[in-house]
C-alpha cells in the first residue's frame, strides 16, 4: 500500500476495551470513571458524578480484595498489548507495504482514550480503523468507546472506518470452540457435563431500549455450540450483576448452582470477554468455582479467554482488512443483521457492509 508519491501508506488501527486498574490506588478512580460514563448511569451530570463518587467510594475496598488476588491490578493491558502485537505481526503480512500500527484506547483507565486519540494524530494515519475487542455491540462498551473517541479525534487525520461487531464471525467461533474442546480435553472430559456461555449482564431496560447486545451474545453461543456439534448439553448465562435493577438473565451463579445440584460437571466459558481480567481470573475462577463446589459439582472446568488465539488474531486482521477502503465505512465481518427493533444498532439499516 503506497500512495501517488511513492510512500508507505500509514494505517493505524485502534483496539478498544474496559480497561482496568493498574494498581491499588488506581482502583477507586477507575471505578468513579466507570459509574461517571452516562452510558452506565443515565442521569444528567450534576446528579450522575456524586452517584460516580458515592459508588466507587463504596465498593473501592471489596474491590482492592478482589484485585489482590491477581497481584494488586488488572492482567487487561499486558493481555490487550499481546493481542496488539500479534495483530500487527498478521497485518504485516497482509500489507507487506504499509505501515501499519495497533494503538490501545482503554475507556477507564490508561491509556484512556483522549491519550490514544493524541498519539494516533501524532503518528499521521491514512487510514484509521476503530476496532473494538467487544465482538457483541453493547451502547455501554462499544458506543460508549466510539463517542469518546469521536470527540477525542475530531479532525484528525487519516480516513475513518469502524469495525461495528463480529459475533458470528467464523474466526472468532472456530477458536471459541478450540479453546473449549482443548479444555475439556485436558480435564479428561468428565461427564455428564453442561457447558456454560457466560457473558456480561445487562440490565434489562437496556435490552428493552433497543441495545443489541443479548441478541448477539446468544447468536455467538449458537454459532459456537453448532461448530461444537451434537451431544453438548448448554446454556447461555450472565454474570456481575450490580445493583437492585432487573438484569438480564439466567445468571451464572443461579445456573452453576442448578447444574452441580443435578450432579453436572461445568464447563464455563466467557464468550464475551476476549481477555482475562477481573470478571474471569476472580469471579469465574474463585467465586463461582465455590458456588459449584458447595453445591456438589463434580468437576469444574473454565476454558480460557480468547487472548491470542491464532483465530481469533486471524479474525481481527480480517476485520480491518475489509473496514481499509470499504464503501461503507460501518464494517463487520459476518454479515450481521440485528433486526428493526434494535433501535441502538449503529447501523439502522440493521446489517453492515
Amino acid at each position: 500500500m503506497t500512495d501517488l508519491a511513492g510512500k508507505r501508506r500509514k494505517v493505524a488501527v485502534v483496539l478498544f476495551n474496559l480497561g482496568g486498574p493498574d494498581g491499588p490506588d488506581a482502583v477507586r478512580p477507575f471505578l468513579f470513571n466507570l459509574f461517571r460514563d452516562p452510558a452506565i448511569i443515565g442521569l444528567p451530570a450534576p446528579l450522575r458524578y456524586p452517584i460516580a463518587a458515592l459508588i466507587a467510594g463504596t465498593r473501592a475496598k471489596l474491590a482492592k480484595e478482589n484485585y489482590a488476588l491477581m497481584g494488586g491490578g488488572s492482567p487487561l493491558l499486558p493481555e490487550t498489548e499481546k493481542q496488539a502485537r500479534a495483530l500487527e505481526a498478521d497485518l504485516a503480512v497482509r500489507f507487506p507495504d504499509a505501515e501499519t500500527r495497533c494503538f490501545i484506547a482503554m475507556r477507564y483507565w490508561k491509556p484512556l482514550t483522549e491519550e490514544t486519540a493524541k498519539a494516533v494524530k501524532a503518528f499521521a494515519p491514512d487510514e484509521v480503523v476503530l476496532l473494538p475487542l467487544y465482538p457483541q455491540y453493547s451502547t455501554t462498551t462499544t458506543g460508549s468507546s466510539l463517542k469518546a473517541w469521536n470527540r477525542a479525534y475530531r479532525g484528525g487525520p487519516g480516513r475513518v472506518s469502524t469495525v461495528c461487531c463480529y459475533p458470528v464471525d467464523e474466526a472468532l467461533v472456530q477458536a471459541h470452540a478450540d479453546l473449549i474442546e482443548a479444555a475439556y480435553d485436558k480435564t479428561g472430559r468428565p461427564g455428564p457435563a453442561r457447558l456454560l456461555f457466560s457473558a456480561h449482564g445487562l440490565p434489562e431496560k437496556v435490552i428493552l431500549a433497543g441495545d443489541p447486545y443479548q441478541r448477539q451474545v446468544e447468536a455467538t453461543a449458537a454459532a459456537v455450540a453448532a461448530r461444537l456439534g451434537e451431544g453438548w448439553d448448554w446454556r447461555v448465562t450472565y454474570q456481575s450483576r450490580v445493583g437492585p435493577m432487573k438484569w438480564i438473565g439466567p445468571s451464572t451463579e443461579d445456573e452453576i448452582r442448578a447444574a452441580s445440584q443435578q450432579g453436572l460437571a461445568l464447563v464455563v466459558t466467557p464468550i464475551a470477554f476476549v481477555s482475562e481480567h477481573i470478571e474471569t481470573l476472580v469471579e469465574l475462577d474463585h467465586e463461582y468455582r465455590e458456588v459449584a463446589i458447595k453445591a456438589g459439582c463434580p468437576a469444574y472446568v473454565r476454558v480460557p479467554a480468547l487472548g491470542v488465539a491464532p483465530d481469533f488474531i486471524r479474525g481481527l486482521g480480517r476485520a480491518v482488512q475489509a473496514a481499509i477502503g470499504a464503501e461503507d465505512r460501518l464494517v463487520t465481518t459476518c454479515a450481521w443483521r440485528c433486526g428493526g427493533d434494535r433501535i441502538q444498532c449503529p447501523n439502522t439499516q440493521g446489517a453492515c457492509a
